[in-house]
């Protein structure tokens, strides 16, 4: 019987999730610790000056050095270009080295006769640093609209760039590395029902209001008409005891899948799970209680982390102060117990017994009670072979 189910088993789920075996193994599409595997190729040109369109969001997302580097040359490139300016403005009034200047010559900027002393006049101007010994002598129009415009300029450079490092710092995915999932998943029964489990917990103390736990199933798919789908998603639910939004997310919570008929997982065993070729992505998603910013947890599991007949061993117990402890040394780990060897064989089963039970109640009740039947004692017993 067993065997029976199980090649009708790879025979319903067979153009659903194909064995690992008929393909090359594929790469995650989310890594285990949230990002997305994924690159884009042959972008046209117009599409790829939307990036320049939408800079801030372009400059938040490029990495750190990158955000450095343009840091240094924002700066430095700005504090160049206008020592070049200052020079020439030096050089058209004469006030440079070597050119003949008379007794009676007003230089527009004291100090300033070489590309040098240029640039660090243009450095002292926009960081506001004001040594003395350089300044404007007003005998220059010119000057005056140049220091302005440079002061503007620098204003513009500082807001952006501290805006740009102070996104970056407090961007919502920095606050889910301190969420985290289960190495593994496990299947076992749960309140009499088969179910995938995971763990999730937050590893602060400040809550994620709003927490809601859902799940995608990625495979490739082949319709009736020949045509391969690849990435196929179908949607997961997920849900603990108290339901499965806006969970009280103060401790580490066990999520799970109840594996019924209208599961993805009901026609898989646990001899073929191995031989799938699948990845269940798990998000988060919440709202930080400090920061009041909404950020996603994102984690995979493939056929290879997910543990038949397993479950969670408890990581919960109370101090004899009062407080509740979690042992994370127990977080990923599992203990096999008694599971059913597929979700066929676990219904099959439950009408098993459930048909038993109901012949046994009906071999209980043989007769009708009637209800004006009374029994009458006799105390008496009388001879019936005398007369």
């Amino acid at each position: 019987m067993v065997s029976l189910s199980s090649s009708r088993m790879f025979q319903l789920f067979q153009g659903h999730i194909q064995p690992a075996g008929h393909r090359s193994r594929k790469t995650r599409l989310v890594t285990k610790d949230g990002r997305c595997n994924i690159e884009f190729g042959n972008i046209e040109s117009s599409n790829q000056f939307a990036y320049l369109v939408d800079f801030w969001t372009t400059f938040v997302e490029i990495r750190w050095r990158f955000v450095l580097l343009l840091f240094v040359a924002s700066f430095t490139g700005s504090w160049f270009i206008f020592s070049l300016l200052w020079y020439w403005i030096a050089k058209s009034n004469g006030d440079l080295t070597g050119q003949n200047r008379t007794d009676e010559h007003v230089q527009c900027i004291d100090n300033v006769n070489g590309l040098t002393t240029a640039f660090l006049y243009s450095l002292e101007t926009q960081t506001t640093i004001g040594y003395g010994g350089r300044a404007l002598t007003g005998h220059c129009a010119g000057t005056v609209a140049l220091i302005i415009i440079q002061s503007l300029i620098g204003t513009f450079i500082n807001c952006f760039m501290c805006g740009v490092i102070l996104a970056k710092i407090s961007l919502p995915k920095r606050r889910a590395k301190t969420v985290t999932f289960s190495n593994t998943a496990v299947i076992c029964l749960k309140k009499g029902s088969l179910c995938l489990l995971i763990r999730v917990a937050n590893l602060r103390k400040t809550l994620l209001i709003g927490s809601q736990i859902y799940g995608k199933l990625l495979r490739t798919t082949t319709t009736p008409d020949g045509d391969t789908i690849i990435l196929d998603q179908v949607h997961i639910d997920f849900i603990v005891d108290a339901g499965k939004d806006n969970l009280f997310f103060v401790c580490p919570l066990t999520l799970y899948h109840v594996i019924n008929r209208s599961s993805p997982f009901y026609d898989l065993s646990a001899n073929t799970l191995l031989l799938q070729d699948f990845e269940l992505v798990v998000f988060l998603d919440g709202t930080a209680e400090s920061t009041s910013s909404c950020c996603q947890v994102r984690t995979s599991y493939i056929p290879q982390e997910i543990q038949w007949g397993y479950s969670f061993l408890p990581i919960i117990s109370r101090t004899n102060t009062g407080k509740y402890r979690v042992d994370f040394s127990n977080f990923s780990r599992s203990v096999r117990v008694t599971t059913p060897h597929c979700a066929h064989c676990f219904e099959t089963d439950v009408d098993e017994r459930n048909h038993n039970n109901h012949n046994h109640n009906n071999q209980q009740k043989l007769g009708i009670d009637n209800l004006g039947f009374q029994v009458i004692d006799i105390h008496d017993v009388m001879d019936i072979t005398r007369m």
